[in-house]
């Protein structure tokens, strides 16, 4: 299968006719020319004031994942205050030589929070008195090449989004709000992937190797991706996807000492289901995703009705190793599905009515039945491996303006194994066009499996939003969020061992965002 998969890209080079398009001279001269060297940066600044920390004294740089969960996250009476920054640049280097057909680039990632640690190395941190930390973290490293118009072949250490469209050529909005919207896979991923857009419909086929883990052994987790979108009319669009993650790994590798995979405590950590009877012994697991997912008119940009939504059969099988060989653990089959509306009332894209709701299916026994019957997304294998962060809420559900801790109730569509059903009503309005503008904001969730000793009821979250418009890409935000827990987090499974529901979880922030070119 990876023989036929680089054998179709290598065709692409070497001509689908007897004309080579390497050797073929543009047809048109550019009226300017091309820029080499191209430079890109996200500056974020927000002081935050809650009441949310980790107790594990040793997670003091990047906290991801569930609140209560195994990242040691709790809430309580007292308040925290911290200030956080983040540097994410890019750069861009598109030779001449080639007429713009290869294109380098290059991002990284620099966080801290202010006055945290100096003259040390690692990531997440290096703002504390001298500095002089070594602190650069590497997300991209790729080459897109471009060997037939409207043909592009992604190589290297990538964006991997679970949307059709090229995360290099399109706004990051607009993939929070097509395909899945970062609900599955929402990170980044070495390997190689072929995309063919045209003027009303576009394609993607991906390999991703995960995790190699030893190149001599077959412990790898590797993920195969096909999606594809067609424009019915002006403003419908309609797709179907297939992935597909091949895991052998038995949780070897993965994100620092919680691991990867089925068994691990990364699962804990983000808030996913683990199969805990897995235990030690060697798994292997065959795990697809068979979705469709459509939008009309999903930014409001040619009328004033806004729709959009996915569903997803999640299905595949797990076995583990014994010594009578390998024996079947589980079957997974579970489901997933996602409608927004809106309605821009006004003359900006910030006056705007959206709703948003979301359901997952739940397991309720386990694996007693050998049955998993809720979905499994990118988290999993990654931290964070998928981000579902353009609900609207800050709480309840995660949100986008992170630097060092992003925390929710609920970080994955999964929630724990146990189901989801939820949403989210905004309400947005621009008091001065392209200046002044807000945002009132409501969310409620409901598990449809209960814990031991809790109830269904996840919580509910009340937000708003204040922001002005300094400059071009230029914003200052205020933002405030209050979540009151449900009935849920009676119980100790979930709540962090504690006797009784732990203190409702808030925070207020005061961001800088600059994106400059």
């Amino acid at each position: 299968m990876k023989t036929l998969f680089f054998f179709l890209i290598f065709s692409l080079f070497s001509g689908l006719g007897a004309q080579n398009f390497w050797n073929t001279p543009p047809t048109s001269v550019p009226k300017k020319p091309v820029k080499e060297l191209t430079f890109i940066a996200y500056f974020f600044n927000k002081a935050v004031l809650n009441n949310m920390y980790a107790r594990n004294d040793f997670l003091k740089g990047q906290v991801v994942g569930r609140l209560f969960g195994g990242n040691t996250t709790n809430t309580s009476s007292a308040e925290s205050f911290y200030f956080e920054q983040r540097l994410l640049p890019f750069f861009i280097y598109q030779p001449k030589l080639f007429d713009g057909r290869a294109i380098l680039r290059a991002s990284f990632e620099i966080d801290w929070t202010w006055g945290d640690a100096s003259y040390g190395v690692g990531g997440n941190f290096g703002s504390a008195f001298s500095a002089d930390q070594v602190n650069l973290q590497t997300q991209n490293v790729e080459l897109e090449l471009i060997p037939r118009k409207g043909w592009a072949v992604n190589l290297g250490l990538q964006r991997l989004f679970d949307t059709p469209y090229n995360p290099y050529r399109t706004f990051f909005e607009t993939m929070t709000l097509t395909g899945y919207r970062l609900a599955f896979w929402g990170s980044d991923a070495v390997g190689i992937s072929v995309r063919h857009d045209r003027d009303y419909s576009r394609f993607k086929a991906g390999y991703y190797q995960l995790y190699e883990n030893n190149i001599e052994q077959k412990d790898d987790v590797v993920l195969w991706e096909l999606m594809a979108e067609k424009d019915l009319t002006p403003t419908w669009r309609q797709g179907a996807s297939l992935w597909y993650v091949q895991d052998r790994a038995s949780g070897e590798g993965g994100v620092s000492i919680l691991g990867q995979g089925l068994n691990s405590l990364l699962n804990d950590y983000n808030g996913v289901f683990r199969f805990n009877t897995i235990g030690s012994q060697k798994y292997k697991a065959d795990i697809f995703w068979l979705g469709t997912f459509w939008n009309r008119n999903a930014e409001y940009k040619l009328d004033r009705l806004a729709l959009g939504g996915f569903a997803v059969a999640n299905i595949g099988k797990v076995e583990i190793q014994s010594a009578n060989g390998w024996q079947k653990l589980a079957d997974i089959a579970g489901f997933a599905a996602n409608l927004r509306c809106g309605y821009r009332y006004g003359q900006t894209r910030r006056d705007v009515f959206e709703a948003d709701i979301l359901l997952a299916s739940g397991d309720d026994n386990g694996l007693q039945d050998k049955k998993y019957q809720g979905v499994i997304t990118g988290n999993t294998w990654g931290s964070p491996g998928a981000i579902f962060i353009s609900s609207g809420s800050y709480l309840l559900f995660p949100h986008g303006n992170v630097v060092n801790r992003y925390l929710a109730l609920v970080p994955d569509l999964s929630n724990m194994g146990r189901g989801l059903l939820g949403g989210t009503l905004n309400f947005h309005r621009a008091f001065i066009p392209n200046k002044l503008y807000g945002k009132a904001g409501l969310a409620v969730g409901s598990a449809f499996s209960a814990p031991t000793g809790g109830g269904n009821l996840i919580g509910y979250e009340a937000n708003a939003m204040l922001g002005y418009q300094a400059g071009v890409f230029m914003n200052i935000e205020l933002h405030a969020a209050h979540a009151w827990l449900g009935d849920f987090y009676k119980s100790r499974q979930v709540n962090g061992d504690q006797p009784g529901k732990p203190h409702n979880p808030w925070t207020v922030f005061l961001a800088f965002k600059w994106l400059m070119f």
